[in-house]
């Protein structure tokens, strides 16, 4: 039972990184349309609609596992984070090309280990310290790539401090992993979305037209919503480290759907980084595996 709680656990990581990878080139394509914390706003309220209207669906009854009064520092963490990161994000991505901003989200992995390693003394096993070392070297293989990408642009240094909140985020949520998934998420996207629309009006932004606004949400739905949902169930079983380095995937395939969706050339050291990238993620499953076996 447990081991195929490992198999589950790590299936739905692996889901939520794929979906989330999809966020970055589709956001890049809508940010033509739509103003950056505006998008990030809708983005959120998407996730958090969705997730909510899942939820309804399936009865709405309240379970064990409910969130209260104990939860409400890491919860207000929580959305004080998600309100701030994918602004953060959004105003990169407007001057950072898609896949150059999916590889630096890699970031995250090492804020969150770290994070997890000195506030909550989770462990990190030998293999699992190698797999991310492998990871990280994979993403600097590529996020070095050309005098461009040498020099930290502002659009990057917004999207290294966005991924250092979600790494930041991710320990939050870490406290709430054991809680209802659903509650979680909706509001996690309902009031941080909330909260993001209020600094995109006091930005001056304006709300998109109708399409875009559509679209806007489904990909929150999609790429936040879904995504969020599939990582809190994966973190409960393999704790915040591990399932946040399984998320070491979402820059490749971010990467490679910007080159297929905008025509952005992959760099030239891509190859050797994706070799890397897989044996760093052998080395998560077979840890992941070990753990559950144990």
């Amino acid at each position: 039972m447990a081991k195929h709680a490992g198999w589950g656990a790590a299936l739905a990581a692996l889901l939520a990184a794929g979906f989330y990878a999809a966020s970055m080139p589709f956001s890049r394509l809508l940010l033509e349309y739509v103003q950056p914390a505006m998008l990030a706003s809708l983005l959120y309220l998407g996730a958090g609609l969705g997730i909510g209207l899942m939820f309804v669906a399936r009865g709405g009854k309240r379970q064990a596992g409910n969130l209260d009064r104990k939860d409400l520092p890491y919860v207000l963490g929580m959305v004080a984070l998600d309100i701030l990161a994918p602004i953060l994000l959004m105003l990169g991505l407007k001057s950072t090309a898609s896949s150059t901003a999916s590889l630096l989200n890699n970031f995250e992995i090492v804020a969150t280990s770290l994070i997890a390693l000195l506030a909550f003394k989770e462990a990190i096993s030998g293999r699992l310290w190698l797999a991310i070392l492998l990871i990280t070297l994979a993403s600097l293989l590529l996020s070095f790539e050309g005098a461009q990408a040498l020099r930290l642009s502002p659009g990057a240094l917004l999207v290294l401090l966005a991924a250092a909140c979600w790494g930041l985020e991710n320990n939050c949520t870490r406290m709430l992993s054991g809680k209802n998934t659903w509650q979680i998420v909706t509001i996690k996207g309902l009031f941080s979305g909330l909260g993001a629309m209020v600094v995109a009006l006091l930005m001056g932004e304006a709300p998109p037209k109708a399409l875009p606004l559509v679209l806007s949400l489904l990909l929150g739905f999609v790429s936040f919503g879904l995504s969020i949902f599939l990582y809190i169930r994966a973190q409960a079983v393999l704790g915040a480290a591990k399932t946040s380095a399984y998320y070491a995937i979402a820059p490749f395939a971010g990467a490679l759907l910007s080159f297929l969706l905008l025509q952005e050339s992959l760099p030239p050291r891509y190859l050797p980084a994706l070799a890397l990238m897989l044996l760093g993620s052998a080395l998560l499953v077979r840890d992941t595996l070990k753990g559950a076996a144990s």
